[in-house]
């Protein structure tokens, strides 16, 4: 008998952030989304699936529409099948149930307004899947998803089931899932057309009826040496030829999901362990972790892991709010500004102001500069600020004591119809956000210099520190795998002593440089950041007034005031024994880019610096700045400071 053809899904991921900058839109409409439809559009390479993020639509309708214009046409064609996903492009996972289904929700609606057609299968952004999300996905009206095959190898499915749709459910809700092949995403673009037709081929003649491949479309020329290698050196236009033959010989026919769904049997029931993609999982890993992992790999060798390499896993997406404060921060206020949402009637505009502020990419670092980008968290925290904005219209002041970023330990949330502070007495007694609404930025939103595992040191026998990528050659281009591997440090980076965050209070040796306390390469006669502080608070006319003392070593007491306005002002008193005289008594401000207004007391000086960090991104290596530092000294001999804040 003669087999039938191998039915090949062609699915892209198309996506840019809440908050990324115009001309990155612009660049990728010019060099990857509008030649690549046009090219499929052209040649007949159809159907493919494709699902766009709403940030991205909604700068193409704004801006610039003629991708719309052309999915749309393709679609009405029957050539384009459309996916879903949370409009705004969160991890589903880890926001709350009623989020989770409203997201879809208006990602349903807008195609159906934008394009006329109802999508029923699903992008799982960053493929962060827990056991729990299939029966919100079928409330959703979701009849399939689209998930890694590492999700099923690391649940112990064998490989041979992966060709075909299986069935998971949850709560009696039954869901479809389609395995992503992890071969053909590191094939496509990367390697020559061929050894995609000949994996393919393997895959026909080992009587397998389907190969998944749905993957970011900016790799499609938006990657670095993407664009010469696709479409300049004629990768494209290869592929296109390559898999068109295959198509006429009758080894392939392109499919949409949801004919593949129809048309070819299920391989039967999964249930999924909590899981993403294999490098996410290794990225989300603390350094030390990171390191004994890589080493792991690197001893079992290449043949051992390419037999049960999906066994030995890093951890889930949820740990980078553990691996960064700063993450955990705007996650845990973004909660709790949904459920004081939903409290008040879930108004449309603050409620599209927290979707827009549930956007995945700032939440998490992997290969993309992800958090490590201002840009993209200053724009999540602009959407909380215009949210509880919003919602706190006519509050007076206000403190509560709740437990905000779920530490065991209750932070003061103070707050009223103009600004929103949280002070965290457990943490000595520092302020991790600060936002006046009218200005809708936190002015805590910086990064703490931390070590990453790329900022190990080689010898200097080892190849030269480089932030250049992996030369693309003759025959293939530069992977995710390849650009990783690239990254190399000459010198290690400073690392902080602490998270940072506004009031973190240390005694200083006399001799102390402004260098030394740049580099973080001092050692502090004492310090209280890590010190729990006994908080009283009142308000008083509408002005909030926190005292905070600390409840073990030496005497410190902050006196924090918060003005009607929300400007700020600061008292300390402190008290040790064991003080030298010439030894400096400090606080430390860590701020954004664009920091506030800091004086002192004629007693004080201050030291400024910049926050600048070395962080992988797509382009090697990136020194950013994050923001700036006040470093406020007083002799310790005083016993009292003051500290102003506008």
């Amino acid at each position: 008998m003669l087999k039938q053809p191998i039915r090949f899904v062609f699915g892209l991921h198309l996506h840019q952030p809440v908050g990324n900058f115009g001309h990155v839109f612009e660049d990728h409409v010019r060099d990857v989304y509008l030649p690549f439809l046009t090219h499929a559009k052209d040649t007949g390479l159809l159907p493919v699936a494709i699902h766009m993020s709403g940030p991205l639509l909604d700068w193409l309708e704004r801006h610039d529409p003629r991708v719309l214009d052309l999915i749309g046409n393709l679609t009405s064609q029957g050539k384009i099948e459309l996916l879903l996903a949370g409009y705004y492009e969160p991890v589903l996972a880890v926001i709350p149930r009623e989020d989770r289904l409203e997201q879809i929700g208006w990602m349903q609606h807008a195609i159906e307004r934008r394009f006329g057609v109802r999508a029923t299968g699903l992008w799982l952004t960053e493929r962060v899947w827990e056991p729990n999300l299939a029966a919100d996905l079928a409330d959703a009206g979701v009849e399939f998803v689209i998930v890694d095959d590492r999700h099923f190898l690391v649940s112990g499915v064998g490989r041979e089931r992966l060709h075909a749709p299986l069935w998971t459910e949850s709560d009696g809700k039954r869901l479809a899932l389609f395995a992503i092949d992890e071969r053909l995403r590191y094939l496509i673009p990367f390697q020559p057309p061929r050894d995609t037709l000949a994996y393919l081929t393997s895959l026909r003649e080992s009587g397998h009826q389907l190969a998944v491949l749905a993957d970011d479309g900016e790799k499609f020329g938006g990657w670095p040496g993407t664009k010469d290698w696709v479409y300049d050196r004629g990768w494209l236009k290869e592929f296109t030829q390559t898999l068109l033959g295959a198509v006429e010989r009758g080894d392939v026919m392109f499919s949409t999901f949801a004919d593949a769904l129809a048309n070819v049997p299920s391989s039967g029931l999964a249930y999924l362990a909590t899981a993403s993609y294999r490098e996410m999982e290794a990225w989300s890993l603390p350094p030390d972790s990171a390191d004994q992992l890589a080493d792991l790999e690197e001893r079992l060798g290449a043949e051992y892991l390419t037999r049960v390499g999906a066994l030995i896993r890093g951890t889930h997406w949820r740990n980078f709010l553990v691996k960064y404060a700063e993450a955990n921060r705007m996650h845990k206020k973004m909660l709790a500004l949904s459920l004081l949402c939903r409290a008040r009637g879930n108004p449309i505009e603050a409620r599209r102001a927290i979707g827009r502020a549930q956007c995945n990419d700032a939440y998490w670092h992997g290969v993309f500069g992800g958090l490590y980008l201002p840009h993209l968290r200053e724009a999540i925290w602009r959407e909380l600020a215009h949210a509880e904005r919003y919602l706190r219209a006519g509050e007076v002041a206000a403190v509560e004591e709740i437990d905000l970023d779920v530490d065991g330990h209750a932070e003061l949330w103070v707050h009223s119809e103009l600004y929103s502070v949280t002070v965290s007495p457990d943490r000595g007694a520092s302020i991790e956000e600060y936002t006046r609404f009218a200005d809708e930025r936190n002015v805590v939103d910086t990064m703490t210099r931390r070590r990453e595992p790329y900022h190990t040191v080689h010898a200097p026998s080892e190849p030269p520190a480089a932030v250049a990528h992996p030369e693309r050659t003759a025959d293939h281009a530069p992977s995710i795998r390849d650009l990783e591997k690239s990254l190399q440090v000459s010198d290690a980076p400073p690392v902080d002593h602490d998270d940072r965050a506004m009031l973190q209070e240390r005694v200083l040796p006399a001799e102390i440089t402004q260098l030394e306390v740049e580099r973080a390469v001092y050692r502090p006669i004492h310090s209280w950041t890590a010190t729990a502080f006994h908080a009283k608070h009142n308000i008083d006319v509408g002005d909030a007034h926190v005292e905070l003392k600390a409840t073990d070593g030496p005497m410190l007491t902050k006196r924090i005031h918060i003005s009607s306005d929300g400007h700020m002002s600061i008292e300390f008193e402190w008290r040790g024994l064991d003080f030298d005289a010439g030894d400096w008594f400090s606080s430390e401000l860590s701020f954004s880019q664009v920091p506030p207004v800091v004086s002192c007391d004629p007693t004080g000086t201050i030291w400024w610096y910049p926050i600048e960090t070395i962080a992988k991104s797509e382009r090697g290596l990136d020194r950013t700045k994050q923001g700036m530092t006040a470093m406020v000294r007083w002799p310790v001999a005083l016993g009292r400071g003051t500290l102003q804040i506008r």
